[in-house]
């Protein structure tokens, strides 16, 4: 990392973590030898997250989706989540990281929630950045379960459908109480967003890389800092 200031710093930074099974088909690897490759990406991204000054982090982990690939390759990446929270949780306490969740949790295995439930515990007064792991997340369900809580408290007679407004629909998604989005990150050279934070992602810049996941680092993290720095941010408005 260099020693110069990038300003400005987004607040805010998503990272569609690609490219795992590419990787290892690439060096005729198990695709499972990608995802354990990974991790140490997952570390150079996050520690390095920190040291930049970036306020929250949020790593797309696991979506709704990846249920359906091979059951063995579902349940060898239940067992490295498992190994990754139980052998990161001394760093992140290091590093005065919190930890939290976005998603759903109901299908998630008891060897992974006892860990999870363990690191945010442990982890919640912690002030430095926020880690924010999206697992068995997806943004369209996301909005879904927004909008089933704003329907009940509508028919509950807590809310009149006048008074639903952007902010109001902001505090029902899983991400109310981050910084609004400013950067989201994808490897491996896709060009989409693969249903991760829709809503969040409605002014946020884009910034895609051949780099496959597992050999993301620090510095590659720079690079995507150092340009979002270089972009004139409209946000809807006009600028003579």
């Amino acid at each position: 990392m260099t020693n110069h200031t990038i300003d400005p710093l987004p607040q805010h930074v998503g990272i569609i973590m690609d490219g795992n099974g590419r990787w290892a088909n690439q060096k005729a690897f198990p695709r499972i030898q990608g995802h354990t490759n990974a991790t140490k990406a997952v570390r150079e991204a996050v520690e390095g997250a920190a040291e930049f000054g970036i306020k929250a982090l949020t790593l797309f982990a696991f979506s709704t989706e990846n249920w359906k690939r091979p059951k063995a390759e579902v349940s060898g990446l239940m067992q490295l989540f498992e190994k990754y929270l139980k052998d990161e949780l001394p760093g992140l306490m290091k590093n005065g990281i919190k930890l939290i969740t976005i998603g759903n949790r109901d299908r998630l295995p008891k060897k992974v929630l006892v860990p999870l439930d363990r690191c945010i515990e442990e982890t919640k007064n912690n002030s430095g950045m926020t880690l924010c792991l999206a697992v068995d997340y997806g943004a369209r369900d996301e909005l879904v379960q927004a909008t089933r809580s704003l329907v009940k408290q509508a028919l509950a007679g807590q809310l009149k459908p006048d008074q639903i407004d952007e902010a109001r629909v902001e505090k029902e998604l899983f991400t109310a109480g981050l910084p609004e989005l400013d950067l989201i990150i994808r490897t491996s050279g896709e060009l989409r967003l693969s249903n991760f934070l829709l809503w969040q992602a409605a002014y946020a810049e884009f910034y895609f890389t051949p780099v496959l996941w597992p050999d993301f680092n620090r510095a590659e993290l720079e690079k995507a800092l150092i340009d979002f720095s270089k972009r004139s941010r409209r946000v809807g408005a006009v600028y003579g």
